[in-house]
């Protein structure tokens, strides 16, 4: 690859008592959504996947998938929403988390994303930029 990709984005993801960081890589997706933060929806729960609708709209990407892994953020075009897999979802044959539809990849929670786990349906969810 000839050029650098920029650098990441780091946003704070909580839910209830569940806090984590995340990078946000340079697209057009995660730009749109660095430039609403901060953010606040209700969680939804699919498997071992939370998602939220976000005040975002954006397109697929060329590179969006279903298939993604324990860790990664996405958008989902379809509902307009916030995804953070952790799992296997209803979608899943296996371990591997599979959206319901391919999702614009945002980046990936730094830690341990199982966190997620904790996280009920109905808790609202804050995606605020981490401290300078």
């Amino acid at each position: 690859m000839a050029h650098r990709e920029q650098p990441m984005t780091t946003i704070r993801i909580t839910a209830g008592d569940v806090s984590a960081l995340a990078e946000l890589r340079d697209s057009p997706t995660a730009r749109k959504i660095i430039e609403a933060l901060p953010i606040e929806g209700v969680a939804q729960r699919w498997g071992k996947e939370v998602y939220f609708a976000i005040p975002v709209s954006a397109d697929l990407e060329p590179d969006a998938r279903d298939r993604v892994e324990v860790g990664e953020l996405g958008y989902w075009p379809e509902g307009e929403a916030f995804c953070i897999f952790f799992g296997p979802t209803p979608a899943s044959s296996g371990a591997q988390p599979v959206a319901a539809s391919p999702v614009n990849i945002l980046g990936r929670v730094t830690g341990d994303a199982a966190v997620f786990d904790a996280v009920k349906r109905g808790t609202t969810v804050r995606l605020e930029k981490a401290g300078r």
